[in-house]
């Protein structure tokens, strides 16, 4: 390929290499050498375009000439396989060409030898994960280790964006951009539904970020999945499809089926599995599964030796994963955006189209499936804001900070602000995080474990102790685990590893008792200290673990089109049975629209219901419930119990509700909400994941792990105390927050009555064709009160008519 006038001219012997395999630079991978001074680069680029050449392009250019010793390139990934494949992958061009260059990586399973010698010695490029990053720059050489490097690249920037990890991941590159003020910036990813706000993410504020949109290719190809069978009317297994998606992977080369949970991907592998009569090598990949097992699988992947893989988002991101040729998404995907990077899976060669099937689990995932495929056609990816950098993860940044060496507060203050999400950070929110690390915070300032930080006479703040330094590099991270125990085969010394399931769980399970792990059925034989102990058991019908996983809410864009397609006249976009559903509902009552909110009320069962169409997301519709539960028993109308989804709070009681207006005042809700909060489960969850962020719990200690419980036991202690003796504590200010933003996602209500011009209250005589699906869903939520008081009265005034005693209640 000749150098064109416009542009930098990329060496020979690289182009060459191109040639040499019939390939040609792609515009875009010669626009991100054109633009390798830039302060900061944003390229999208689509799945299989060559992405990752792109962001290494220049890189390689600059090292080909020569001339510089030690770390040039930083490559940060968001999995530890990510940084393995592209190790892999980066190593051809390179050796082929005979570049002088040494590539390494680094991640918690690299060993302590390598991870000292890279420290000492750096390679021209390391390929690592934010975590290991962060874990870097807390050492005093720190400044010597990163004194010359020139790019970092953040792969997969989209994925870190949505989480604490890319907030910790910026601080960490603002802390690097000080030790190297050189530093370049470029952000990778094929799915950005907000181009300029990962951009302002990306770039050392308030530096300008240039955004390269590649061509996007072909449209994928992508269609549901149409069965001889109807879809239930609810649940999330999608067990009525087995032998559909079986026919699917029959007729191509390698499958991928993604599922939303942990435990619906075992259920569905196991069913896979029954159904396999003709032995296909099919298998299973989530992140609760044995390290070993999943790498055995990926090796399978690349080698092309399975025609199908059960997987969840453990496969989400960018590896190359072979000749994958189908992508199949069991349940609905919540999110097109994640669905978008799900398709992206199959075909992952440039100028293929992908090829992608959703299979509806129930009934209203119909609905919400074709909403999804039409906003892909559209192109209308979704996305929530993140808002500002969240405070424990400043916190853990200020220690890091401590652990190379003495700070100037200042200083720090000013290199916190130019990572983009800390940008408005006020500085009596940073001297409130310095305190905080220093003494605990008033109400722990008496106990030497939290004093951690001193002012030296001259002004800069170091740790007290530097002993501590390895305690709290041993804490670095925002990545919270669940409260989970290794399950491994019984033997003697301790047998094979399978895999973790949660602690919860495993509390539940008496000897004899049989689950699923990794497509095994095993028997629980007992618990030794902090390992399940299990044995084969492929002839008994298995107790299904239930892992946590992550349960996604339907995104807003998604709820907003979903609405869009109920105010249509007809579907010709749906199945028959689907359509013929939707019209049987506007018969006998009528379809939720954008700004009302519907409400339905009708007798079933002998018990008054009402079914609130929110929309607002399932996290959102169960906080709906417990809130409105509560208002009710507050008025007298004795609820009995709530169950929710993505779409309705379906509620129960003895009473109907005459004027729910009342019920929908957001101040009551958010008093109700408060005191709901003040001793709730859900805040002491919270506030462990959060404390243990900011470093008030160590997750890690020398000796024995904690268990969950005991970690539990020890935040909840906390947690009561600061409560009663420091309610604004820092933490508890920062729980609050979080619980509002996450679990409870108290926003998405606010959202919601935001949106609603009026509510409409039918007055119904039976249940209705929507309200229906949610008489079939788990996690019914028993409300205990009034309802059981008049009930037993009402019982026992029965029992004692029939025995004719009706004398002695009076």
């Amino acid at each position: 390929m000749g150098a064109d006038p416009g542009h930098r001219p990329i060496p020979s012997r690289i182009t060459d290499w191109f040639s040499g395999r019939g390939w040609q630079v792609h515009p875009h991978q010669q626009a991100m050498v054109d633009r390798a001074d830039q302060p900061a680069t944003l390229l999208i680029a689509p799945t299989g375009g060559g992405k990752t050449m792109a962001g290494f392009l220049p890189t390689l250019a600059e090292l080909a000439e020569g001339g510089h010793d030690g770390l040039h390139t930083l490559y940060i990934s968001p999995l530890k396989a990510l940084a393995a494949d592209i190790k892999r992958n980066l190593r051809t061009p390179v050796d082929e060409i005979g570049l002088p260059i040494r590539i390494e990586d680094r991640t918690g399973d690299t060993s302590a030898t390598v991870r000292k010698r890279q420290r000492a010695d750096p390679p021209h490029i390391l390929l690592t994960t934010p975590e290991s990053l962060a874990l870097l720059t807390s050492y005093e050489d720190a400044a010597r280790t990163f004194a010359g490097v020139q790019r970092v690249v953040v792969d997969e920037i989209h994925a870190l964006a949505e989480s604490k990890r890319g907030d910790q991941l910026m601080l960490a590159l603002a802390r690097l951009q000080t030790l190297a003020p050189g530093l370049r910036r470029v952000g990778l990813s094929a799915t950005v539904e907000d181009p300029a706000a990962i951009a302002r993410l990306l770039a050392r504020h308030p530096d300008p970020c240039a955004i390269l949109q590649a061509d996007p290719g072909p449209a994928p190809d992508i269609a549901m999945l149409r069965t001889d069978e109807r879809p239930p009317w609810a649940g999330g297994g999608a067990a009525y499809a087995i032998r559909a998606v079986l026919d699917q992977v029959k007729q191509h080369r390698t499958t991928l089926i993604f599922h939303n949970t942990r435990a619906q991907a075992e259920i569905f592998f196991h069913n896979l599995w029954l159904a396999n009569e003709d032995s296909l090598p099919i298998g299973i990949h989530h992140g609760s599964l044995d390290r070993v097992q999943r790498e055995r699988v990926e090796a399978a992947m690349v080698r092309g030796d399975l025609r199908a893989i059960v997987c969840t988002g453990s496969l989400d991101l960018g590896i190359d994963w072979g000749d994958v040729d189908l992508v199949i998404q069991i349940g609905a995907p919540k999110n097109v955006k994640r669905l978008v990077q799900r398709i992206g899976r199959a075909n992952h060669r440039y100028n293929a189209p992908s090829k992608a099937l959703l299979v509806p689990a129930n009934r209203f995932e119909v609905v919400e499936c074709v909403a999804a495929l039409e906003a892909v056609r559209d192109n209308d990816l979704d996305g929530e804001p993140r808002g500002p950098g969240p405070l424990d993860v400043l916190c853990q940044q200020i220690l890091i900070a401590a652990c190379s060496g003495p700070f100037d507060a200042d200083a720090l203050f000013a290199e916190v602000r130019t990572a983009g999400a800390y940008a408005t950070l006020s500085r009596a929110a940073f001297d409130d995080c310095l305190d905080f690390c220093a003494t605990g915070g008033y109400a722990l300032r008496a106990y030497d474990q939290w004093q951690r930080l001193k002012q030296r006479p001259d002004g800069l703040w170091q740790l007290r102790d530097p002993r501590s330094a390895q305690r709290i590099r041993m804490n670095i991270g925002t990545i919270q685990d669940s409260e989970t125990l290794k399950v491994r085969l019984r033997r003697n010394r301790g047998g094979k590893p399978l895999g973790e399931i949660e602690e919860g769980f495993a509390a539940s399970l008496s000897p004899g008792d049989t689950f699923l792990i990794g497509g095994q059925i095993v028997r629980y034989e007992g618990l030794r200290e902090t390992v399940v102990e299990v044995s084969r058991d492929a002839h008994r019908k298995p107790k299904i673990a239930v892992f946590s996983g992550t349960k996604f809410a339907t995104s807003t864009q998604l709820s907003n089109r979903i609405l869009d397609m109920f105010a249509q006249g007809a579907w010709p976009q749906l199945p028959g049975h689907t359509a013929e559903w939707l019209a049987l509902q506007r018969e006998v009552s009528r379809l939720p629209e954008r700004g009302r909110l519907l409400i339905e009320s009708f007798p079933h069962d002998g018990r008054e219901h009402i079914c609130i169409y929110g929309f607002a997301g399932r996290n959102a519709q169960q906080t709906l419930g417990l809130l409105l539960t509560k208002r009710l028993e507050e008025t007298g109308l004795a609820p009995m119990g709530f169950v929710s989804t993505d779409y309705a709070t379906l509620i129960w009681g003895l009473d109907a509700v005459i004027d729910p207006a009342p019920l929908f005042d957001i101040d009551a809700l958010r008093d109700g909400l408060d005191r709901w909060l003040a001793g709730n489960a859900v805040m002491k969850r919270t506030f462990r994941a959060s404390a243990t962020i900011a470093g008030l719990i160590d997750r890690n200690v020398m000796g024995p792990r904690k268990t969950g419980r005991q970690m539990t036991m020890s935040s909840d202690i906390l947690y009561d105390t600061l409560l009663k003796y420091d309610p604004d504590h820092l933490t508890m200010r920062i729980t609050r927050t979080e619980a509002l933003r996450g679990l409870v996602d108290f926003g998405r209500i606010e959202e919601m009555i935001a949106r609603t011009s009026g509510i409409d209250l039918l007055r119904l005589k039976r249940v209705t064709p929507l309200a229906a699906p949610l008489f079939l869903e788990h996690g019914r939520v028993p409300v205990a009160g009034s309802a059981e008081d008049r009930l037993l009265a009402e019982e026992t005034e029965a029992l004692m008519s029939a025995a004719g005693l009706d004398g002695a209640l009076s």
